[in-house]
């Protein structure tokens, strides 16, 4: 069969940088189902963009589909047949419908019945027929930011201004928002021009010969080169921000790297506001020293070739230049700032209209901080650096760099607090307690930093619950489930022993106690412990943790995590023991017998009779304490080993034993028998739940 090479391009207005290679992405995903769903045989689907385009190029594509013998079912044989043996109507209908006649029909037996079947003849269609209807793969992607533009309903990422539709050298008509299909293209803004491909298979080159690489992995991977000879040749160290990388990529269509500098005196200033000015605000990318100092240079990338590039560095010294002038002019001003004066402008900052100010805010973490000390029993030192931290920890908010730097938030709180002579446990905590920041950051390292860190972030959390802000979907606009995930991580890094379930109700009547709370306190809790199950789920499956144990696990209260993690994982190792599915039995038979012990009753051992049950009985009292015992020392491997060690017991008890006989002493003994093993047994979750093949 013969085949071409298939462009489809997506001419638009410059998309965000961020929009870029997700849209990409979605792109060929997409196109790859619509001609696997039609039936069109290709070799491979490649994507392409820039920040002015979105495009796949189908090599191998098929002329035409495949042509294919179908078999249908009709009707059963005594239906299709008349008494008389006469084809029915039924039968005639059926082939009729087929295009078929009753001739083609032949019998099938399925299930014992006999129905009629047909195999028809159907012809591919050709390709060029089918590839038109492609408009749909590209209206149905999705953006995070929709637009319209003139009187069109498509809403779409911009404004579409150029489609090709390339069949080999065969133009295939397609139209969206009344742009139609063309062998146009746009070469660079500045550098290139129209663009009039021969055919699909010269796109890459043509582009190239137009200023425009159009494969991103190829653009991104000259940048990384470019950057690389630059350090080379300075001898300098230029960080690559993956990130920024990818930003920056996305933002142009024929990438040349070029440096600048700027005063040494601004390196008086705060390294972070620095490389802010830089990275977040210019999309520059720093340069160091070998050693790892900041030096008083920058690189940029030019959306351009190699001409006049001591101008475009002049242009962006000068802009830098004027950043790094505010960045010391408020330096300077925040030097006059008092602490105690700061906190005090937080009364004027909203929080959120129902729950308070960022001044209420500081005060209730005050004393959720205070309440969270106690908990986990920290020495007397440890509670006054979080007393101070807690009372100042916002007060950064107020000044002028953080102001005109919103990502240095804490960072600055941090330089400001040691500067002002605060202990450096409480400065760090003043920075530690956004942390983690993102997925990929770090937990506080400090005791004080992860009281303050828990604190802030229950109390945001437990606010926006107690007035019904609750995420749903993938609706989260306040970070909630970022915020609780990074609790939990905390908790699990500092390994400490704290019942999450009772610091959480403290949490929810402090909140109560103020009038805050739209729902009862028990309804928001109930919320709360479901919504950090979740997050305590996630956070096991991203440990590896096999999905039927992380649902066993999570039968367990939210009483001490970092036990329940360990727990997760000892099963989930011990899962690739030979004698893992009989014990696990054997754990289930013991568990779900127990269930229909109505009372919880001592076991009275002159009740038991034979020696199966009097023999797992002296085993399990002995066993008792060293399983408890190893699980109080979260050594949960010997405590499940012990625990398994009791198999041979348990499985005699239940080959020789009847448990619900006709004595009802002897019956009720042996259900608090059941009932006690699997009370222990149960230290590791909901076993029944777990799944052994």
């Amino acid at each position: 069969m013969n085949k071409k090479d298939f462009l489809f391009e997506i001419g638009l207005e410059e998309m965000p940088a961020r929009f870029v290679t997700d849209s990409m992405n979605q792109l060929q995903e997409k196109v790859k189902s619509w001609l696997e769903t039609n039936q069109l045989a290709y070799e491979n689907v490649h994507a392409y963009s820039t920040p002015r385009r979105l495009a796949v190029v189908v090599e191998g594509l098929a002329e035409k589909q495949e042509d294919v013998t179908l078999e249908a079912k009709g009707p059963a044989k005594k239906v299709a047949l008349t008494p008389d043996g006469e084809w029915s109507k039924a039968a005639q209908g059926f082939t009729r419908g087929q295009g078929l006649t009753v001739e083609d029909i032949y019998f099938k037996e399925i299930n014992g019945v006999e129905y009629v079947h047909v195999q028809k003849h159907v012809e591919g269609k050709e390709t060029n027929e089918i590839l038109s209807s492609i408009a749909s793969v590209a209206t149905s992607l999705h953006f995070p930011k929709n637009m319209r533009w003139a009187d069109e309903d498509l809403r779409y990422v911009r404004p579409i201004k150029w489609l090709i539709a390339l069949f080999g050298e065969e133009i295939i008509p397609v139209e969206i928002a009344k742009v139609k299909s063309d062998r146009v293209s746009s070469g660079h803004r500045f550098l290139g021009g129209q663009v009039e491909l021969k055919d699909a298979g010269s796109y890459v080159e043509e582009m190239l010969s137009n200023y425009v690489i159009v494969d991103a992995a190829e653009r991104k991977e000259a940048i990384r080169k470019q950057l690389s000879i630059i350090g080379q040749e300075n001898g300098w160290n230029i960080p690559v921000d993956e990130d920024l990388l990818e930003e920056v990529n996305n933002l142009v269509e024929y990438p040349t790297a070029l440096f600048g500098t700027f005063e040494s005196e601004y390196l008086s200033l705060p390294e972070e506001v620095l490389i802010t000015s830089m990275k977040e605000h210019q999309r520059y990318f720093p340069v160091k020293s070998v050693e790892g100092t900041l030096l008083p240079y920058f690189v940029t990338v030019r959306n351009g070739n190699h001409e006049n590039l001591d101008i475009v560095a002049r242009g962006n010294e000068k802009v830098l230049r004027a950043r790094l002038s505010d960045a010391a002019f408020f330096s300077k001003e925040d030097e006059k700032m008092v602490i105690e004066e700061a906190v005090k402008k937080l009364d004027k900052i909203v929080f959120h209209e129902e729950i308070g100010t960022t001044g209420d805010k500081v005060r209730r973490v005050q004393t959720i901080a205070a309440d969270l000390g106690e908990l986990l029993h920290v020495d007397e030192e440890t509670k006054n650096h979080v007393k101070r931290a807690a009372s100042i920890y916002k007060f950064d908010l107020v000044s002028h760099m953080v102001y005109e730097f919103p990502e240095l938030q804490g960072i600055m709180g941090e330089k400001y607090a040691v500067a002002k002579g605060e202990s450096p446990v409480v400065a760090r905590a003043i920075n530690e307690h956004y942390m983690p920041r993102s997925a990929e950051d770090q937990t506080p390292t400090t005791d004080v930093g992860a009281i303050l860190s828990i604190a802030e972030k229950m109390d945001t959390i437990v606010g926006f619950f107690a007035i019904g802000v609750i995420p749903t979907g993938s609706q989260d606009p306040y970070a909630l489930r970022r915020q609780a995930s990074g609790i939990i991580q905390t908790i699990i890094n500092k390994q400490w022993s704290l019942s999450l379930e009772k610091f959480i109700l403290s949490v929810v009547e402090r909140y109560a106690e103020r009038g805050i709370a739209k729902k009862d306190t028990e309804a928001i809790l109930d919320d709360l412990l479901a919504f950090f199950k979740l997050r305590l789920k996630n956070n096991l499956s991203e440990r590896g943790v096999r999905y039927d144990i992380v649902e066993a696990s999570l039968e367990l209260p939210l009483e001490n995590i970092c036990s329940t993690v360990k727990k997760a994982k000892t099963l989930d190792v011990k899962k690739n023991e030979a004698n893992f599915k009989e014990t696990m039995e054997s754990f289930s038979r013991v568990c779900n017998i127990a269930k229909k012990a109505t009372n919880t009753v001592d076991v009275q051992q002159e009740l038991l009779k034979q020696a199966e049950e009097q023999e797992l009985y002296r085993q399990y009292t002995n066993k008792k304490e060293r399983v408890l015992h190893a699980a109080a020392a979260q050594d949960f491997v010997t405590a499940y080993d012990e625990l398994a060690s009791l198999k041979p017991a348990i499985d005699a008890f239940f080959d020789n034993i009847m448990v619900m006989t006709d004595d009802e002493a002897i019956k009720t003994n042996r259900l608090a028998l059941m009932d006690s093993l699997s009370k222990v047994i149960s230290i590791f979750g909901n076993v029944n739940g777990i799944i052994v093949k």
